[in-house]
């Protein structure tokens, strides 16, 4: 019988590797189209994404607070390999066994979390970009059901407020969700996206 946090994992797994495949369809002259992220095109968004991975696998190793790993390197043509790399590496980090049980330091956040809310966050994180990242290349983006059930609680856990308006903010304020909207719907209006 598997946990709910296994179970979360193995989720998180799919999200991820889900952009991986994505971002595997990118060509270098894609790199200048504009992403649905203010001021971000997709190579600035593939920076972000990247140096994620590798600051939330050096979280969950105890060196959370070293900013090197949080920082983002230029995006070279290699850029599809150097995001699997990053994308396995988180992965591995959070496979670990009492990786959910650590303390993961997030500058990001200002705090330090449990290994099962940053898992969360690392989550909720990677569907919405990879909608970003889908939608930047005019694809279709369709998660497994069992990633949109356990990723919408949390969109809609989310803290609102004047902290969703800063300039660094992770997300923008949520937007109004019409009625029968449908769970990734859901999902991007509650974290300021326009599907």
């Amino acid at each position: 019988m598997h946990t709910i946090s296994e179970d979360l994992r193995q989720i998180h797994s799919v999200a991820v590797h889900a952009t991986v495949d994505l971002v595997a369809r990118a060509t270098p002259a894609d790199l200048t189209r504009p992403s649905p992220c203010a001021g971000w095109d997709l190579a600035a968004l593939l920076r972000h994404m990247t140096a994620q991975h590798h600051g939330f696998a050096a979280a969950a190793r105890g060196h959370g607070g070293d900013l090197a790993f949080w920082t983002s390197a230029p995006v070279g043509p290699d850029f599809p390999d150097r995001y699997a790399e990053a994308a396995t590496a988180v992965l591995e980090a959070f496979a670990e066994p009492d990786a959910l049980d650590r303390p993961f330091e997030l500058p990001e956040f200002g705090r330090t979390v449990p290994g099962r809310l940053a898992l969360s966050f690392h989550l909720v994180d990677y569907v919405v970009h990879g909608w970003d990242v889908a939608k930047t290349l005019s694809l279709e983006f369709d998660p497994a059901p069992e990633v949109l059930a356990a990723t919408l609680p949390i969109a809609r856990a989310v803290p609102g407020g004047a902290a969703r308006l800063a300039p660094d903010a992770a997300f923008a304020p949520a937007l109004p969700v019409p009625p029968d909207t449908g769970p990734l719907a859901e999902i991007l209006l509650l974290l300021g996206r326009r599907p």
